[in-house]
């Protein structure tokens, strides 16, 4: 009967709610002890049971519902028992609920079967709502720390359904007494928007790649932002737009991974995957009405499966979008630090090169030194033999003066017939050795008019760094003139 006005006879309950009667007769052959609970559905606001025999006493009587104070006796379950003897009864059931979901109707059930019968229902509630906060905090976590809006979509969409199973399925009324019956409505109208959101952003739909699909996706938060506002206006229409809601985003959810996925998008692909299940189960939880033959199975519960897989099968894409982005990550990185080596390293003879020599002598202590080396020969080898045999003798000489060196120094090249050696030891007097040795060692290999003139200076004997190359070039040359005299005289 509706709520107000005399009774009258009607076919099936109000989806937007109301108080309504159900009266049956039954009978039983033995005194078990039996339950009485709801087929269908568990959004009940409140319900009352009420037994009369066949001389219309009242025998039991019994009361709950998600709004009501009552302890459920059985656990996540609106199950009553009862304890009659054999014998007619008539049962009168009231029910009064702001909304109903589909068409809760009483049943009565052994105690035995009961208590084995609702173990799977509420098996898959517990692992549903267990995988809704190991992936809600997993996300929530990963919207924070990454800031992507993607992720904090996601995780709304979770929370919404979180308390959307954890309401409807009566496990915040059992676990923390929460009556609060409109957790059933109003987080799904705002998870309606974020899954939008979160499918948009999945797809990369943004107004400049994609005008069509981003201008429909941005019509389609305008309605169902409407529909959230009018909820809340009117509470017992809000769970019948929660299921207009829900078709709305399946749709616009399937056909724009239909189209991106047609244009190739892996991604996309994947996401269709995801979301054909869900489509399908969606559709049939927020459209059934009745389970025949089917009791302690709800239509709550068909829901709740396809968000589960839904939010398990997204959580690989979005692990694979994360993968996606980290290895485009890592090629960029690693294009970049090839392109700084490439900017750092001599293209002929591959040692580091003026600029790398720069950030080195930025970073040197003030034991450190710098030394310049000219090498000598190379305008006559250019000259005589061509630049393939002078560019031969830069090789030469900067394979093995480098190997020589070892860890004691970092040679560079700065153009033409000029290196320079770093030592963060400062070990001058054991490079300028090295270098020695190196000029006979090329010597020896064919180059005989080779040679090479040097100047050091220690980091601690400039007050400016920009004075290190100044002093040891001007070092260098001073070297290479004594040299040169030492040469002239020697001949003569």
């Amino acid at each position: 009967m509706p709520s107000d006005g005399p009774p009258q006879q009607v076919e099936r309950i109000a989806a937007t709610g109301g108080r309504f009667q159900y009266e049956a007769e039954f009978e039983l052959q033995s005194a078990e002890r039996r339950v009485i609970d709801f087929k269908n559905s568990s959004v009940l606001g409140r319900f009352s049971h009420q037994v009369f025999d066949a001389n219309g006493a009242l025998v039991a009587q019994a009361q709950g519902g998600i709004e009501s104070p009552e302890l459920n006796p059985f656990f996540l379950r609106h199950g009553r028992e009862l304890e009659l003897p054999a014998g007619r009864y008539r049962l009168v059931t009231t029910l009064e609920s702001p909304f109903f979901l589909a068409q809760p109707e009483p049943y009565i059930d052994e105690l035995s079967n009961y208590r084995i019968a609702i173990r799977e229902g509420n098996a898959l509630l517990l692992i549903g709502l267990g995988v809704f906060v190991g992936l809600g905090v997993y996300y929530t976590s990963l919207a924070l720390i990454r800031r992507q809006r993607v992720h904090a979509m996601y995780a709304a969409f979770i929370l919404g359904n979180f308390l959307y199973n954890g309401t409807a399925l009566l496990a915040l009324h059992d676990l923390v007494d929460s009556g609060w019956f409109y957790l059933i409505s109003l987080p799904i109208l705002l998870s309606n928007m974020a899954y939008v959101v979160f499918v948009m952003d999945l797809l990369g739909l943004r107004q400049d790649s994609h005008p069509r699909m981003f201008a429909v996706g941005r019509a389609l938060l305008l309605l169902l932002g409407a529909f959230a506002v009018l909820g809340v206006f009117k509470l017992n229409w809000s769970l019948e737009l929660c299921r207009i809601g829900v078709g709305l985003f399946l749709v616009f959810g399937l056909t724009v991974g239909v189209i991106q996925a047609w244009r190739g998008q892996t991604l996309a692909r994947l996401y269709l995957l995801a979301n054909i299940g869900f489509f399908a189960s969606g559709i049939s939880a927020i459209s059934l009405l009745d389970l025949q033959g089917v009791y302690t199975i709800y239509i709550e519960h068909i829901g709740l499966v396809a968000v589960t897989i839904e939010v398990l099968l997204l959580a690989l894409v979005l692990s694979y979008q994360f993968g996606m982005l980290q290895r485009e990550k890592e090629q960029a990185l690693e294009r970049a630090e090839n392109n700084l080596r490439l900017a750092c390293t001599d293209a002929l003879t591959g040692l580091p090169n003026r600029y790398a020599l720069e950030m080195e002598l930025a970073q040197m202590p003030q034991r450190g030194s710098l030394t310049f080396i000219d090498l000598d020969g190379l305008k006559h080898y250019n000259d005589t033999h061509g630049h393939v045999s002078g560019d031969a003798l830069l090789r030469t000489f900067a394979i093995t003066f480098a190997t020589r060196l070892g860890t004691v120094a970092t040679l560079h090249r700065l153009g033409g017939d000029e290196f320079a050696a770093t030592s963060r030891e400062g070990d001058v007097a054991g490079i300028e050795q090295l270098l020695q040795e190196t000029v006979e060692e090329i010597r020896a290999d064919g180059y005989e008019l080779s040679g090479a003139s040097c100047g050091s200076v220690r980091v601690f004997e400039c007050a400016q760094r920009d004075q290190l190359k100044h002093l040891a070039d001007t070092r260098m040359y001073e070297n290479k003139r004594r040299r040169k005299t030492r040469d002239r005289v020697a001949s003569l």
